[in-house]
């Protein structure tokens, strides 16, 4: 009886609280999994900038760079712009850097094929001549330019009752027998810009004929610049040719390092038409590195106006970048060419091997 009435109690009980309401459950949300985040981007990181042996920057310059971003730079100085090339290619699946500057419109097209750099477009692009442009893939953005051209010692041919040379056709006079030092086009960027100048003045016909007298002439072939410069150039060194390969802006850097005050320039530049050649140097982000975002900071710094206006007095070329301001000495003596030699960039994609070939056969064999 106990027991009936004790159902009875608990069937009235749940009578009298009415339906009961199903609460939905919802599950906790799926959660994506998280993109791989960089080192760079948590903690600090160093990166590897790979670039020529000329290539010089401030260190309070990258030590801003640094203190903004948290990111040091290694500068890994590996040859002249040619030197650094090959070395970028040669070990592309394993590379030494994960940035690269240096490499110019004469060797771009090789940079390219080779497929070493990554696209980046950076920002700083709006501030850039697109002129100066040359990779609409931007996988290498222009840094700099200048105009390689013959530099001449004044004082040397003022002294020797000799006129400098004019044009390209001088150095093959017997007047100027012993006088030049150049580089080699197959390892050095300028060395490869003043051979282009000679084959837009020659032509494809000529340029060979023009190397031989040149031959004949008592030519000095380095491999690099700093070398001919800083090796054989009677203004800069104890060496005894009075003309080298340099470039327009050559003669504010004499001025700038002179011991004493200088009014006037000791060498100067042929900036006669057709002598010199307008080199575009590039920097890009090495396929294959492992800080990616780092290296995307460190090139949109390289355009900027910081870093910009820290080349001319360095490394004396242009900057690129039209908001950077140019030192005064810089602008006063420095030399643009009207009429630089132009070659078109793809008759230098299509023909720079052979080209070079064909004048490493004259020259040097």
């Amino acid at each position: 009886m106990r027991t009936y009435l004790l159902l009875l109690l608990a069937l009235l009980l749940v009578a009298c609280a009415g339906p009961v309401e199903e609460t939905a459950v919802t599950p906790p949300p799926v959660t994506e999994p998280a993109e791989p985040t960089e080192p760079e981007l948590t903690e600090p990181v160093t990166i590897r900038l790979m670039t020529h042996d000329s290539f010089d920057i401030s260190t309070s310059v990258m030590e801003q760079f640094t203190a903004e971003s948290g990111i040091t730079v290694e500068i890994f100085r590996a040859g002249d712009g040619g030197a650094v090339l090959n070395q970028a290619i040669l070990s592309r699946d394993n590379p030494l850097a994960d940035v690269l500057f240096g490499v110019d419109n004469t060797f771009l097209s090789r940079a390219l094929d080779n497929d070493i750099f990554i696209p980046y477009q950076s920002p700083q692009l709006a501030f850039i001549d697109e002129r100066l442009q040359l990779d609409p893939e931007f996988r290498a953005l222009p840094v700099d330019y200048g105009d390689v051209c013959l530099n001449y010692d004044i004082a040397w041919f003022e002294a020797s009752d000799l006129e400098p040379p004019q044009t390209l056709a001088d150095l093959i006079d017997p007047a100027y027998a012993d006088l030049t030092v150049v580089q080699n086009p197959a390892t050095s960027t300028p060395g490869l810009s003043f051979l282009l100048a000679t084959i837009s003045t020659f032509g494809e016909d000529g340029y060979l004929d023009f190397w031989q007298a040149m031959v004949d002439n008592g030519v000095l072939v380095t491999s690099g610049w700093e070398d001919a410069y800083w090796g054989h150039f009677s203004a800069a060194s104890d060496g005894d040719r009075p003309i080298v390969v340099s470039y327009a802006s050559s003669p504010p850097a004499e001025v700038y390092f002179a011991e004493a005050e200088l009014d006037e320039a000791p060498t100067a530049a042929v900036v006669t038409d057709g002598t010199c050649f307008r080199q575009i140097e590039f920097v890009g982000i090495l396929r294959g590195t492992p800080h990616e975002t780092a290296a995307q900071q460190l090139v949109d710094f390289m355009l900027s106006t910081a870093f910009q206006e820290d080349i001319p007095l360095n490394m004396f070329v242009f900057p690129a970048n039209n908001q950077a301001q140019l030192p005064d000495v810089f602008a006063r003596f420095s030399q643009i060419p009207d009429s630089p030699a132009d070659v078109d960039p793809a008759a230098i994609a299509a023909n720079r091997e052979q080209w070079i070939e064909a004048w490493t056969d004259v020259v040097l064999r």
